[in-house]
């Protein structure tokens, strides 16, 4: 059942469009991400979908009989209602059982009271009313009497987030759900959204969240869309060997430019005029010569300030607001090449920790000594530092005209601007042109390009994408510095940091060695041999009997057999799959040799396109019938 199309559909800024003709379509059950550079139109798509902004050209429909429930980036909520008005402001079956029960209690009315306990009984809105408890738990949402103006806009988007979850559309399209969660959160939502039957579709940066939560990839990359079906791991090998191709294609394309250049640059005195449809097949072939290729791994090490022995030291620092206790106690001592991450459930005072190390505001207890020699780089969750009327290149070169390198080389900041993914034509682009992510990367740069050493960053992977999230990760591990980060990226965190600052409550801090990964198999470890030691203890009235349970139909897992077409079908897939990578394969020889013209090597690239997709199909229908063996 087809639950959203697009057909042929466009978006025009003026001065260029965004995208033009793009086709897809979300099928009921699919969990399907959608990922893009920052700027390539992945909110204004989703916007397009729900209503929220014209469509240039093409046809958008979501099926008639479904429910759609949205979560856009920056949720527009009524600042008078308070966070229990907000949440329940859909007014579907379910909360109205549950409001009409709650008046029939205050009521007294007994005959109402029973009206409504059979109401909420045939619709079973009892385990509804477990659920919306269990979601509003989970996000941390405590304060129900509180107005929506009085939150910040972290706690906006979390109630926001509880308002669309506990509707329980048919239908959940999600703009960047995780920005602003804690980590133990971001894990249960992406069981939450794995787990369900939903049908989703989802705009977020965090690659565990996507390969665990999405089934199918959409990536908006050059104004088009390609589409690849399996999750985040799947979309990497696919595109690794798209680059592949797309890099052997290159080479034959300039190859056969050589030759086509010289041919062009003859004098025509013999023969005539020039044939005409060679010359626009020449411009045409110089067209897609000059295409971007496959990205190139940075390699990019900047020279930091000389660090001397004496580092950071936190001596015995305590700080409490409110009479709740943030931190208690603490004591550290930076050494050269700490790699520090800081975890913990948000309002536990990670934010805080770094605003005294950065000396924003002083601890109530104890203090924090820097060294003479270090540099502070400190990259804030606040709001963004810009004179929107300058262009992209002036905010940097504001600071410094070069950056110095390790190997004592300069480059110039319109170099440096271009290896973190603002290209020259980007440089010249006014602040207010650029998107909330585009704007972040900058902020980012403003901090590195004064050569600090030691980098403190707080949430830096918010509303960056893939690619910067991937250019930001090698410099930083190039950075020869101290680096201390907050971020809730588990896989930022798990590539770059090897020690942590767990923020477990009433002011602890546990010192971790190790990434966020292995705290997290340390803590599952400790919580297992928790239980089977409470498992253990004797009960006073236990009895020396072993129960077994019985089983039950409703135990037993059935499964139906495959029929006698479906096993015929699953027998031939293997000698399928074994053709057309003999296919695949005969099609890179033919990419490779540089003997075809620019025609052949475009039919060439198409089919091979064609061919593995077919191939993954027919992989995953093979894995879908040997679960039915």
């Amino acid at each position: 059942m087809n639950y959203l199309s697009a057909e042929n559909i466009g978006r025009n800024l003026g001065e260029r469009w965004l995208f033009k003709n793009l086709t897809f379509g979300i099928l009921q059950g699919e969990k399907v991400a959608l990922i893009g550079a920052n700027g390539a139109g992945k909110s204004s798509m989703l916007d397009m979908i729900t209503g929220n902004a014209d469509i240039d050209g093409g046809e958008i429909s979501i099926r008639k009989d479904i429910r759609y429930g949205y979560l856009g980036q920056n949720p527009d909520l009524n600042p008078a209602k308070t966070v229990i008005e907000t949440i329940f402001s859909s007014e579907n079956s379910n909360t109205l059982a549950i409001k009409e029960y709650d008046l029939a209690l205050e009521s007294g009315d007994g005959n109402r009271i029973a009206n409504a306990m059979e109401q909420v009984d045939n619709l079973k809105a009892w385990d509804y009313e477990a659920k919306v408890k269990q979601i509003l738990a989970k996000l941390g949402i405590e304060d129900f009497e509180k107005l929506i103006e009085n939150l910040s806009g972290g706690q906006k988007k979390r109630v926001a987030l509880a308002q669309v979850l506990i509707e329980e559309p048919d239908f959940l399209i999600l703009d960047e759900p995780t920005n602003h969660l804690d980590l133990d959160t971001i894990e249960w939502l992406e069981g939450y959204l794995s787990s369900s039957n939903i049908t989703l579709l989802l705009v977020t940066h965090d690659r565990y969240f996507l390969d665990k939560a999405c089934n199918r990839i959409l990536e908006l990359a050059d104004g088009k869309v390609f589409k690849y079906l399996g999750n985040y791991a799947y979309y990497l090998e696919k595109k690794e060997e798209q680059d592949a191709v797309d890099a052997a294609t290159q080479k034959n394309y300039r190859n056969l430019l050589r030759k086509e250049l010289e041919w062009m640059r003859r004098q025509p005195k013999a023969r005539g005029t020039k044939s005409q449809s060679r010359i626009d097949a020449f411009y045409d072939l110089k067209e897609k010569t000059v295409k971007k290729g496959p990205d190139e791994k940075l390699e990019l090490s900047m020279k930091m300030e000389r660090m001397g022995s004496k580092i950071i030291e936190i001596q015995h620092i305590s700080k409490s607001f409110d009479n709740k206790k943030i931190i208690a106690e603490f004591n550290y001592t930076f050494k050269r090449g700490d790699r520090i991450g800081i975890v913990g459930k948000n309002g536990m005072g990670k934010s805080t920790m770094l605003e005294i190390i950065t000396e924003k505001i002083k601890p109530d207890i104890g203090r924090v000594v820097k060294g003479d020699t270090i540099k502070i780089g400190y990259y804030s969750q606040g709001g963004l530092d810009f004179d929107e009327s300058q262009r992209v290149i002036e905010v940097v070169r504001d600071i410094a005209e070069y950056v110095k390198m390790a190997d004592g080389t300069e480059l110039s900041i319109s170099n440096f601007l271009t290896l973190f993914l603002f290209p020259p034509a980007m440089q010249y682009s006014f602040v207010s042109k650029l998107s909330g992510g585009e704007k972040r990367r900058l902020q980012l740069l403003k901090i590195l390009v004064q050569n600090p050493n030691f980098l403190i960053l707080d949430e830096p992977t918010n509303d960056l994408d893939i690619a910067t999230l991937n250019v930001l990760e090698d410099f930083l591990l190039n950075f020869g510095g101290c680096l201390l980060v907050v971020s809730h990226d588990r896989y930022f965190m798990d590539k770059l940091v090897d020690h942590l600052f767990v923020f477990e409550g009433d002011g602890y801090i546990r010192d971790f060695p190790g990434n966020y990964t292995d705290y997290r198999s340390w803590k599952e470890d400790k919580e297992e041999q928790e239980q089977l030691a409470m498992n253990a203890k004797p009960s006073s009235n236990a009895k020396n009997v072993i129960e077994i349970p019985i089983a039950t139909p409703q135990m037993v897992e059935t499964k139906r057999k495959l029929t006698f077409k479906e096993q015929k079908e699953y027998e031939g897939i293997g000698a399928e799959v074994e053709n057309l990578e003999k296919k695949k394969a005969i099609l890179v020889e033919k990419m490779n040799s540089g003997d075809g013209s620019h025609e052949e090597l475009a039919a060439w690239a198409k089919e091979f396109e064609n061919v593995s997709e077919l191939i993954s199909e027919k992989e995953l229908r093979w894995l879908e019938l040997s679960e039915l063996i």
